[in-house]
């Protein structure tokens, strides 16, 4: 019964929620503008600091083991994130979740377990609600637009969404540049210049929390959750918990946990094992930078021509086993033919640093 009282509340108050109507398409549109530029903002600085993070923070691998604890910490408030999210508002969820990343930037000013730890888990419960805040605002502000202008509701997300994810995909290439401006001039292992780097990532996040306090507001009583005595917050954990089991009894769901474990496991490669094993070696901290502005830029290349190529393949089979070998060929290379990778990151601190 208390379930069946929680969907009904949640029909009554949608997380994607409607504009009021005195706000124009105008400023809708200008919405997605100060949302897709504070986002950059706020992940340039966050990408290139996660990216430095086992390379400056290597002993007892205390860089390592904060972004494991940040991730576990991310994957478990998701679950709850939506519920947070209807409480506080999406605007509101979105400035907040700004904070943990602010914190985590400044932790890395003075770097110890006492202080990198906590605010981790902290920024796992930052980064769930941020995303979600995000997704919702946006397909709010987009549907509204869509509806006042008369336009195509599908259309409308699709630019509002390709707009954001453009601008955000500029974080990795941009962030890594600023890091490779500020660390190339400095000795290495200079904790003066980290230290400047960081406070220069601080600034940046700041603009962008201060920049997501111009977004207007979604309607109050539209987006956040009534309040009913009758629910208690037990019984919206239970229809949370329910509406995430539910979907793992699907064989389709069962199938695609592999391929999110296997991104997961590269993701973690690229940004721990890869930048402090293989570039900070050759190319010290700077060249950290340099490097992983190369690997954001093509990112964003190959994304985009992945998109086009696989659109036209009939069959996930296809897709799957190109992906599949590609990567393996990538491993192998890594593998075998490591002195390969060695030249070409000196031949690419040639090019950065003369």
């Amino acid at each position: 019964m208390a379930i069946e009282s929680m969907d009904t509340r949640d029909e009554e108050a949608p997380l994607v929620a409607d504009i009021s109507q005195s706000e124009t398409p105008k400023t809708r549109t200008r919405d997605v503008h100060i949302l897709s530029c504070a986002f950059l903002l706020v992940f340039l600085a966050y990408g290139a600091a996660q990216n430095l993070e086992t390379t400056v923070n290597a002993e007892g691998n205390l860089g390592t083991v904060s972004l494991g604890i940040l991730y576990v910490s991310f994957a478990f408030f998701s679950l709850f994130a939506s519920l947070v999210v209807r409480v506080l508002g999406s605007k509101n969820a979105v400035v907040l979740g700004t904070t943990g990343y602010w914190l985590y930037i400044a932790a890395n000013l003075k770097p110890t377990w006492y202080t990198m730890v906590p605010v981790s888990v902290y920024l796992g419960f930052a980064a769930s609600i941020i995303w979600v805040g995000e997704g919702t605002y946006l397909t709010s502000i987009a549907r509204s637009h869509a509806r006042d202008s008369n336009l195509h509701e599908a259309t409308v997300i699709g630019n509002f969404n390709g707009e954001f994810w453009a601008m955000f995909a500029l974080h990795q290439f941009v962030g890594n540049l600023i890091t490779l401006a500020v660390l190339q001039n400095g000795a290495e292992g200079s904790s003066s210049n980290t230290t400047l780097l960081f406070i220069v990532f601080l600034c940046s996040m700041t603009l962008g929390t201060i920049l997501m306090c111009f977004l207007c507001k979604i309607n109050d009583k539209e987006e956040k959750v009534s309040a009913d005595s009758s629910v208690s917050f037990s019984s919206a954990v239970v229809s949370r918990l329910k509406s995430v089991i539910t979907p793992l009894l699907d064989i389709r769901m069962l199938l695609i946990i592999p391929l999110i474990a296997y991104s997961g496991l590269q993701q973690a490669f690229v940004w721990a094992d890869y930048t402090k094993d293989v570039v900070n070696p050759i190319l010290g901290e700077a060249g950290v930078g340099g490097a992983m502005a190369v690997y954001g830029a093509f990112d964003a290349i190959c994304s985009l021509a992945a998109g086009r190529l696989t659109s036209g393949l009939k069959s996930i089979t296809f897709i799957v086993c190109g992906g599949a070998f590609f990567q393996a060929v990538i491993f192998l290379w890594l593998l075998l033919k490591y002195r390969l990778v060695q030249c070409i990151l000196i031949k690419l601190s040639i090019f950065n640093f003369h």
